[in-house]
This record gives structure tokens, sequence and C-alpha cells, in this order.
């Protein structure tokens, strides 16, 4: 059975604080607003991936989180390191090599604690 024309991926997260993450996330990443749906925003990624912060009250910042890991492939993760920490964002893990998965990445946290990865396929 062929598959279905799919044109553009949203991924959605929650945020208990859409101020914070959309300075997080518009700022920090300089990801571009796509549409303002007030109580979500959507931003623009790449080509046709966008990822949507929504405002949501049972939603609390958790530091432990680990049930998703919004990743950003780019062939330059040393400047993206770079740029963020000069604005103060912490880093989980330092730009290092995983031979496991052939991939040069870092780990840092967004305001609600959700994993970002910023990695570059080796091979």
């Amino acid at each position: 059975m062929p598959l279905l024309p799919v044109s553009q991926q949203i991924t959605f997260l929650y945020t208990h604080d859409l101020e914070a993450s959309a300075r997080f996330y518009g700022s920090a990443l300089g990801l571009a607003l796509w549409r303002d749906q007030v109580s979500c925003r959507i931003y623009h990624v790449c080509a046709e991936a966008y990822l949507g912060i929504c405002q949501r009250a049972d939603v609390r910042p958790d530091p432990t989180r680990r049930d998703v890991i919004f990743t950003l492939v780019t062939p330059d993760v040393d400047g993206w390191y770079e740029r963020l920490s000069a604005q103060g964002v912490a880093f989980e893990k330092a730009p290092q090599i995983n031979p496991q998965y052939n991939i040069y990445h870092c780990f840092l946290r967004d305001p609600d604690g959700y994993l970002i990865e910023i990695q570059r396929f080796l091979d």
C-alpha cells in the first residue's frame, strides 16, 4: 500500500510558561515564529518541519523529564554550543563524539525540562 502524502511535520511540547519558552525557542535558539495561536506558538525549524509550544497549567518544569528529545541536526554543533553558551544557556553535556551512533552531539534543556540534542551525523 503506498504511503499517503505528508506536507509538513510539527512536534508539540507543553509548557507551563509560554513566555519563557517563547524567549528560549525564539530568542536563544533563534527559531522563527510561524503561527501564534495565543496559547500555542508554532516555530519554523527547517524546510517543512515545525515545533509547537502549547500552554498547559498542569505542566511543571521537570529537569528529569526523559520522555522527549527534540533534536536539531546541524553541520555546526560547536557553533551552536558557543552561541548558546554565550547567552548563558547551560548544557548537560558539552559536544562530544558518541561512537555507538556515530554522531557528534551535545545536550541542554529548555525551561520545562525537555531534553534538546544538537547533533551532526559523522557518516
